[in-house]
């Protein structure tokens, strides 16, 4: 190299707390900043769920603030605002209280019901050959696929204290199942995970087989029993997958109506098996008081956002990203 050759310097480094301007840093940035382009692939779903969504939700809420009985359905009498009186008036009767109750209890146990059957399930068709777990799969998608209200009828057949086989089967004569207040209940359980362990079994199955063998089989090498493998390595890769199940079968199971309506004869004896649904269906349409319906179901999606919300602020705080 020549003395007069130009020496070669390096950039000057960035004073410390200080932010690199330049066309690189403008790239990086815009790469960060993704812009509209989502938003406007996403604009025909938002548009949709608007109509579907947000616009009954309003028609909801505005009921429950106002006095709508069949006479402002008729007609006959304007509806006046009530302001939160549809609320304490709800508020004030016991019943409500007794009812949302039973609710929570009910869905609880049906969601801890069909996440446990459906996840040792789904451990299970890992576990098995091709042709039972064919079996399996389609048994499962075809009580996924019945209606509600046609497997609502073929349980009550199943179970009726007259012609039910499995009265038959088990002895027991001409007991009613639907007679007492947690044999309803029970009953009804049973129907509600037969419809819905599927959905938990397939979709944790999926994510099963997306954990790669070599993390499994490292964890077997290393002498882990089959539960602490589901529990220490599986399970833990599956939290996402967990939690959007688990969401789906708490909104699913509060809101429990058909099997209720259809098993239990409109809430059983004296209304010993009502659920919000059904007692909203109750106030709403057998009562004709369409605003405390409306204010029922006003409460019962403020709840089940609440739950949600809590569920996933527990989930990122545990540093999973869903």
């Amino acid at each position: 190299m020549t003395a007069n050759s130009t020496a070669y310097k390096a950039p000057p480094t960035p004073a410390p707390g200080r932010r690199a301007r330049g066309p690189r840093a403008r790239s990086a940035s815009s790469a960060r900043r993704p812009g509209w382009t989502p938003w406007l692939y996403l604009l025909p779903a938002l548009v949709l769920l608007g109509g579907l969504l947000v616009y009954p939700i309003y028609q909801l809420g505005l009921i429950s603030f106002l006095e709508y009985t069949q006479a402002q359905v008729s007609g006959g009498e304007p509806a006046t605002f009530q302001g939160l009186g549809n609320y304490r008036t709800l508020f004030a009767d016991s019943q409500f209280w007794q009812v949302l109750l039973a609710t929570v209890v009910f869905a609880a146990v049906c969601v801890l019901a069909t996440l446990v059957t459906g996840c040792a399930l789904a451990v299970l068709l890992t576990r098995i050959r091709a042709v039972p777990r064919l079996a399996l799969m389609l048994a499962a998608l075809g009580a996924w696929a019945t209606p509600a209200i046609t497997g609502s009828t073929v349980w009550v057949f199943l179970f009726d204290a007259d012609f039910g086989p499995v009265n038959r089967v088990l002895g027991l004569g001409d007991h009613s199942w639907t007679y007492g207040r947690y044999s309803a209940f029970a009953l009804v359980l049973l129907e509600v995970l037969w419809c819905s362990f599927p959905f938990v079994m397939v979709t944790v199955y999926a994510g099963i087989r997306a954990i790669p063998a070599e993390v499994l089989e490292a964890a077997a090498l290393d002498g882990a029993s089959q539960w602490r493998v589901w529990r220490s390595v599986t399970a833990p890769m599956l939290r996402p997958i967990l939690t959007v199940v688990t969401i789906q079968s708490v909104i699913w199971d509060f809101k429990v109506f058909t099997q209720i309506y259809v098993m239990t004869n409109g809430g059983g004896i004296a209304g010993q098996n009502l659920v919000l649904n059904v007692y909203a269906y109750q106030k709403a349409f057998a009562s004709s008081q369409y605003s405390l319906g409306s204010a029922i179901g006003v409460v019962m999606l403020l709840i089940l956002l609440a739950v949600t919300l809590v569920y996933l602020r527990l989930v990122r705080r545990q540093g999973e990203e869903l």
